[in-house]
């Protein structure tokens, strides 16, 4: 296994150390501990694609785990955002019903031969909701709850909501006849 799938791999273990400190009240500072797990998880997307494409280390194996590894590490925050009452259901079901359709048509596609890898506007949908992700722990480690803050963690995550529903449907649009040939 190379490097970047390695670090793949690392992102996907530190999902469940993140939720843990995310959701305890047993850890003094574990809201502090939690944002510096879920940045540390984020710098390794940035870092895994960097290494893959710079060293000619770009696998199939790569292509299918980042963005399944992403996709565990937002939502299992977004997830947790709802239960702390950080942010609604709404844009979460949003954000996971377009992972779930990507996903599903990476499969069809998967069964015809073709990966499909990541476009610019799922690469900006990731990197927006990782970095409002980051600012939303941010605001929660260090307690500063109020009116704005809370308006604008809001208003972050409809954006990446739309980013979300966005590169879905470029998604679809540009594997449209490989889905509808298998129909």
């Amino acid at each position: 296994m190379n490097l970047p799938n390695k670090l793949t791999c690392l992102r996907m273990i530190l999902v469940p150390f993140f939720v843990f400190f995310l959701l305890t009240d047993l850890v003094p500072m574990s809201g502090l501990i939690a944002l510096i797990i879920f940045a540390a998880a984020s710098v390794t997307d940035a870092l895994d694609g960097h290494i893959a494409r710079s060293r000619g280390l770009v696998t199939t194996f790569g292509k299918f785990l980042d963005p399944l590894a992403d996709k565990v590490l937002v939502i299992s925050a977004l997830v947790c955002f709802i239960q702390l009452g950080i942010c609604g259901a709404v844009p979460v079901l949003i954000i996971i019903a377009r992972e779930f359709m990507v996903s599903g048509m990476r499969l069809v596609t998967a069964g015809k031969g073709i990966v499909v890898p990541a476009n610019i506007w799922g690469k900006l949908k990731t990197a927006f909701t990782m970095v409002t992700i980051v600012f939303i722990l941010f605001i929660h480690a260090f307690a500063l709850h109020g009116t704005v803050t809370d308006l604008v963690s809001d208003i972050l995550i409809w954006i990446s909501t739309v980013l979300t529903v966005i590169s879905g449907w470029t998604y679809l649009n540009a594997y449209k006849g490989e889905i509808t040939s298998s129909m």
